[in-house]
């Protein structure tokens, strides 16, 4: 009954096997953001229909993880980890073989449903599981998981889109994927400290109402939801500008655009210091201040000049996402995996509902339009930041 440690063979091994799942779970649920102008031309629809082969996966997710949550807490942390990798890397292989759009968009909602088991639940077997000591260890190569698993599918789509065809490129990723499946079920060690617990919906969505009772909080989870709108926004239409005149890039350029997320390995755990010293709500406000001059900047025409733009916009983008997302476990004095819960429902609604009207304004207004959503968004990011901090302060002027 000991707790997983640090330095040990067990340690290695499920922290491994955590990163894994991280890493399917990220590879999968992006792996067609660089390929929407690939599907615009192969099913001859728009941008904004394109897009809505994340906007559901992410939509599903955000669902669903509520459910996976509750049903873990029944039957097992580990068993619903190994049951949700798995459905998720076949299905993931499976999408390759679509003959159409319908098909394809039922895949990927059904991809993001089943995958929620490993997000909603990694966290909770990391806490009950490792050793006090050795957690911030543990959780960073989770998180590592899902920065690279991200990073990785959307280059590895990108060349072997290039090299093949997206068929391919979505089989190699599926078929990875099950390969790290296997690797999860076997190494990661057999919860120890899980007591089975039943807990009821409606207990489940009396907790969810009381936080979003809460003004203060539901304010946070909305900035959860417009970061992520913008974020998304930015990368999802950008391909289509980069693919037309005057860039004309390959999808294997495309796919490299994407290492200008490594900016957020270091700007979240930069920032999350920083936040320490000054307190959150300035550091988001400066965060979001660096997605408004990113933004702009991918205005200027030249090729280099967008890149590095985006390489700003997704530094503070990590940066108050991150800074966030800890505020939220701060200012929840009680049921505190509820109130994070909530934080990424807002967070995945954020990406499936913005992420897809943005197609609306990059076919009215072209990329200028989709600028203009994106400052709307950064601007309504501002005013909630600065009024859930009123909130805060007068909560503790009160007591």
């Amino acid at each position: 009954m000991d707790y997983i440690k640090s330095g040990t063979k067990t340690f290695r091994h499920a922290s491994l096997a955590l990163f894994a799942g991280g890493f399917v779970t990220f590879s999968n649920l992006y792996t067609t953001q660089p390929l929407m102008p690939v599907f615009s031309k192969t099913f001859h629809i728009s941008p904004t229909i394109a897009s809505l082969t994340l906007s559901v996966s992410t939509a599903a997710l955000a669902i669903f993880m509520l459910v996976a949550a509750a049903i873990s807490d029944a039957i097992g942390r580990k068993r619903i980890m190994v049951i949700s990798i798995f459905a998720t890397s076949i299905l993931a292989f499976l999408t390759s073989f679509s003959p159409n759009f319908i098909t394809l968009l039922s895949l990927r909602t059904l991809l993001g449903a089943v995958l929620a088991g490993v997000p909603a639940i990694a966290m909770a077997y990391v806490g009950e599981e490792f050793d006090p000591k050795s957690l911030g260890q543990a959780m960073g190569l989770y998180i590592s998981g899902n920065s690279i698993g991200g990073l990785f599918g959307r280059l590895a789509t990108g060349v072997l889109t290039d090299l093949f065809n997206w068929h391919v490129a979505l089989q190699f990723v599926g078929a990875l994927s099950i390969a790290f499946s296997l690797y999860l079920w076997f190494a990661l060690p057999k919860p120890q400290h899980f007591q089975p617990s039943r807990t009821s919906f409606s207990d489940i969505f009396k907790k969810l109402g009381g936080h979003l009772k809460q003004p203060g909080l539901f304010l946070l989870f909305t900035i959860g939801f417009l970061l992520m709108g913008s974020f998304v926004t930015m990368f999802n239409y950008i391909g289509y500008l980069l693919t037309e005149p005057p860039y004309n890039v390959s999808q294997t350029v495309i796919g490299f655009i994407f290492i200008v997320y490594l900016m957020g390995t270091w700007s979240s755990a930069w920032m999350g210091k920083v936040a320490d010293r000054l307190g959150a709500s300035p550091v988001i406000q400066r965060s979001l201040l660096l997605m408004l001059l990113g933004s702009l900047l991918t205005l200027v025409p030249n090729l280099y000049v967008k890149i590095i733009a985006l390489a700003i916009f997704t530094f503070g983008f990590f940066g108050a996402h991150a800074v966030a997302s800890g505020w939220v476990g701060d200012r929840a004095k009680i049921n505190k995996a509820q109130a994070s819960s909530l934080y990424l429902l807002f967070y995945y609604a954020g990406s499936s509902l913005v992420g897809a009207f943005g197609g609306f304004f990059w076919s009215g207004f072209g990329w200028i339009g989709v600028i203009i959503l994106i400052t709307l968004l950064i601007l309504l990011g501002f005013l909630c930041t600065y009024y859930s901090n009123q909130y805060r302060q007068n909560s503790y002027a009160s007591n």
